[in-house]
């Protein structure tokens, strides 16, 4: 039987105010475990919680972002359940009457658009985190860190419109670099600031009933979502094929041996015997407020990556990879502001410059080659100063040291030969010493061409101009 995937994501993001949703303690990342804490993040009897106006503002901002109707009227809502990271043994979510619902984000799938379905978007708190002797179905036993409980979430409900884990994967990007284009969190994965549970069933092509389903949590990159769904989805299909069946469950992704596992059989959602939060006011939100949030939004990826195919002539995949955060993209425009050849400043950006961040781990923002270095570099090799091959060299030295492209040329005695005479003496000298390759070249072997300038540029340590060598070789034979 041929089978589809249907997935849908719940999408945890933290927002980057600086204190937490409902105390004064600070929501900054990292610290010695249980020390950013106070009574109210803490649960001690007796204390009240305070709503955090930014909290509110972003989610906003956020649910704007992603095509949200926002909600006039909205409350918080205690969702009960035990777990040893959250103290009260209730966390402050939303349930029936979230912030945001009915959103939409498309992404591009070979070659075509999909549209899919957002079911709302809601705030609540985060709760502590489990330090795990081990893994977290090995583990003989757990610590407790409450610095992350209280830290203010919005949580982002997708329909279940995704059928592949690749799709799973291109939604996840997509919506992470829509968040940080709107600057309400930095959207870290390795520090846990995005995270994501998938829901995920299978079900006969055609077929309009879903399966039975199972949730997957503890996925902390792309690439863990796209493989943990990967095998979950062929893991449902071998146990129908066998005749089992699915049982509804959570389940934890394991890296090392690339599996999902058991971790508990799945609660429904009356299980966690909501009720409105007692302690918290409802919302009323002011429409020339949200309209004040709407209309100070930036250029979102999709218009970005537009006008770049608009503006700046670049191909469909340059601008896609340049607008895939906001960082990138605005490090390009400053390139371009000092040197106008965009294709020129993205093809440097998308080859030497990110195969060096990829190497040593960096982001963008901490690159020390600054754009008007770049430009610069640019500008040597219009001029003649440096070729195309010594740039690449000037390159690797301005990412380690941050120094101006001049004084490495400089100091490197990088300047390339342009003098003919000089040239030229070479280029007899490699003819007399090569001349089985100079008769294979007479003879239409044009590849021969190349192996001679080789010799002339192994001569010239790289500095001689390539294409006064050709010149001459062509000339001389």
């Amino acid at each position: 039987m041929d089978y589809e995937a249907v997935i849908g994501l719940e999408v945890h993001v933290e927002l980057k105010t600086k204190t937490k949703i409902f105390c004064p303690s600070t929501t900054e990342f990292g610290g010695a475990p249980n020390t950013h804490t106070c009574p109210v993040c803490l649960g001690l009897p007796g204390v009240l919680p305070v709503l955090n106006k930014k909290v509110l503002e972003y989610a906003i901002r956020a649910a704007l972002a992603l095509n949200c109707e926002i909600a006039e009227f909205s409350k918080f809502d205690r969702k009960n359940y035990y777990y040893p990271d959250m103290p009260k043994n209730y966390q402050i979510s939303q349930y029936d009457l979230p912030l945001a619902k009915n959103g939409y984000l498309d992404i591009e799938v070979d070659g075509r658009t999909r549209r899919i379905g957002i079911t709302r978007l809601h705030m609540e708190e985060d709760t502590g985190k489990l330090v795990h002797q081990g893994t977290i179905t090995t583990t003989p036993y757990s610590l407790v860190d409450y610095n992350r409980a209280g830290v203010p979430l919005i949580e982002i409900v997708s329909e279940p419109d995704l059928r592949s884990p690749e799709e799973a994967r291109i939604y996840m990007e997509k919506l992470r670099s829509i968040i940080q284009y709107t600057g309400v969190s930095d959207c870290k994965m390795e520090e846990g600031s995005l995270r994501c549970d998938a829901n995920v069933s299978v079900r006969p092509k055609g077929s309009p009933e879903f399966g039975t389903k199972t949730e997957i949590k503890n996925m902390n990159s792309f690439k863990a979502l796209q493989r943990a769904l990967s095998y979950e989805v062929q893991r449902q299909i071998d146990v129908l094929e066998e005749g089992g069946r699915i049982i509804q469950e959570t389940r934890t992704w394991d890296e090392g041996k690339g599996v999902t596992l058991p971790m508990r059989s799945k609660e429904e959602a009356h299980d966690y015997r909501y009720f409105p939060e007692p302690d918290l006011v409802p919302l009323v939100i002011d429409r020339r407020w949200v309209e004040e949030i709407r209309a100070s939004l930036p250029e979102l990826p999709d218009r970005r990556r537009q006008r770049y195919l608009e503006q700046f002539g670049l191909p469909a995949y340059d601008a896609s990879v340049l607008t895939s955060t906001i960082e990138l993209a605005e490090y390009f425009e400053a390139c371009t502001a000092h040197y106008p050849d965009a294709k020129t400043v993205s093809n440097w950006i998308m080859g030497d410059l990110s195969r060096l961040l990829n190497v040593h781990n960096l982001e963008i923002t901490q690159c020390r080659i600054r754009p008007e270095q770049l430009a610069r570099m640019l500008r040597l090799i219009d001029q003649g100063t440096i070729s195309g091959k010594i740039a690449k060299t000037v390159f690797e030295e301005m990412f380690a040291t941050g120094s101006d492209p001049e004084k490495i040329v400089k100091e490197k005695g990088l300047v390339q030969i342009t003098d003919e005479g000089a040239i030229a003496a070479i280029v007899e000298e490699v003819i007399a010493n090569h001349p089985k390759v100079v008769e294979d070249y007479r003879a239409g072997k044009e590849k021969a061409l190349g192996f001679l300038v080789g010799q002339v540029m192994k001569a010239t340590r790289g500095k001689a101009n390539p294409e006064l060598v050709n010149r001459l070789f062509k000339a001389r034979l």
